[in-house]
């Protein structure tokens, strides 16, 4: 069945979602707290081996650097026109009319509990990636596998910093769904370079996630999202 992979990736977040909620209905502030760092240094980790796995390589017996041309001008560039659109502005009008449709307008952490979460879950490229095989073929592994990964840590946003973190299957289900309806267009263009590319800066901004964690705000990480964009771009440029 095309698109369960969807189906099952959002289905875990939720399932995460509800035992984080509950589990976190029994926890004191300061473990929140505690939970919330430890969240964010998960992310921090997660980011941080996906760009160095793409970064740098052994040459000759020594550790060199690669790809920071690309990297360079796909962070400038994409903050450039993200900051021109100000998507962290329109992300956050869609959080507050989520917070507001769901009836949790007296939950001060709803938004960025909603952004955070959504972020996390939507710049990497296994959701890329796992959306087309899905779409052409039906195989939904990738998804699954993915799935039980934004499970996991949903479940701890969830405890920490509450149900905002629960409603990104939203945008995890659009996204993921539109890729998938779109495999047979997107597939051409997902060569091995490209899809490394998306990694390698999709790998950044979830490092950036990470901050935004344990620093609250520090980054308007929304207005950054192009800069994926113009890495895969960048493909077929240089």
């Amino acid at each position: 069945m095309i698109g369960l992979g969807t189906v099952i990736n959002m289905g875990l977040i939720i399932g995460g979602s509800i035992i984080g909620l509950t589990c976190g209905r029994f926890m004191k502030d300061n473990l929140k707290q505690t939970l919330m760092v430890v969240c964010g240094i998960i992310v921090l980790l997660l980011g941080m081996s996906g760009a160095m796995q793409f970064m740098l390589v052994i040459v000759n017996g020594s550790l060199q650097t690669t790809g920071p041309l690309l990297m360079i001008i796909s962070m400038v560039v994409g903050a450039v026109i993200g900051e021109i659109i100000d998507l962290d502005r329109w992300i956050t009008v869609f959080g507050d009319w989520v917070k507001d449709k769901t009836g949790n307008t007296g939950d001060p952490k709803f938004t960025q509990a909603f952004i955070t979460a959504s972020l996390t879950f939507t710049v990497g490229a296994m959701g890329v990636l796992g959306s087309i095989q899905d779409g052409l073929t039906g195989d939904y592994q990738t998804l699954l596998f993915k799935g039980i990964l934004d499970g996991v840590i949903v479940m701890v946003m969830t405890s920490s910093m509450g149900k905002g973190a629960l409603f990104s299957f939203i945008p995890v289900g659009i996204t993921q769904w539109l890729i998938t309806a779109l495999a047979h267009v997107a597939a051409p263009l997902m060569t091995q370079q490209a899809i490394d590319n998306l990694s390698y800066v999709g790998s950044i901004l979830i490092f950036c996630v990470g901050i935004n964690i344990i620093w609250p705000n520090k980054i308007r990480l929304a207005n950054l999202l192009p800069a994926i964009f113009i890495a895969m771009g960048l493909t077929f440029l240089i």
